[in-house]
């Protein structure tokens, strides 16, 4: 086995919340008195494109809330939206304490988030003390699970997929990261991923 050189990971359901997932929607037509039904299919028509980067927050909100007149304010949705983030128990805590202890580690994100959560979640929760790079769907106009974005991820890296290992909670994108090569695990716990981080880096 190569000796791992970078770590790859997931931000959503690893270190926080998911940004915008279905039960933050849920939450948000309790609070803005929204159907649910309309809201999801509108939201699955356009949030990809948002995702990848081609269209603006004020453009995802005009398809998804914003195409009727309603009784609050976009920005008042938006701080909602923002909300929903939180930092999960202890994960980023003792992740950032692991990399202070592997320097030579390079770690770097591949998470599928829209430009404005993504901005505000690296800034929020400062996860410039964990990674090092940000490789995000918004940026590169690829969305995990496309092949395409973790051998960019690679690529960027300057190393060879073996190389590398990879972190999510969901089980469908850790089989996509295997199948180009990368070492990749779910996420399931910090006790589960602890162990994976012995075997392979100490």
């Amino acid at each position: 086995m190569s000796k791992i050189k970078v770590l790859f990971s997931d931000i959503g359901g690893v270190l926080l919340t998911n940004g915008w997932d279905h039960l933050s929607r849920k939450e948000a037509c309790i609070r803005f008195n929204l159907d649910y039904e309309q809201l999801e299919a509108r939201h699955n028509f356009i949030f990809n494109t948002y995702e990848i980067g081609k269209i603006s927050l004020d453009d995802y909100l005009d398809t998804a809330v914003f195409y009727e007149e309603k009784n609050f304010s976009k920005q008042e949705f938006i701080d909602f939206m923002l909300s929903r983030s939180i930092q999960l128990p202890d994960t980023l805590d003792w992740m950032i304490d692991w990399k202070r202890k592997h320097p030579d580690i390079k770690v770097i994100s591949i998470n599928n988030e829209p430009r404005d959560l993504n901005w505000y979640r690296i800034h929020r929760f400062n996860l410039h003390r964990f990674f090092d790079a940000f490789i995000s769907s918004c940026e590169v106009g690829m969305r995990k699970p496309d092949p395409g974005i973790f051998n960019l991820a690679v690529g960027i890296a300057q190393v060879k997929p073996e190389e590398c290992l990879y972190i999510d909670d969901r089980k469908m994108l850790v089989k996509a990261a295997a199948q180009t090569g990368i070492y990749a695990f779910v996420h399931e716990n910090l006790e589960s991923t602890q162990k994976i981080f012995e075997k392979y880096f100490d």
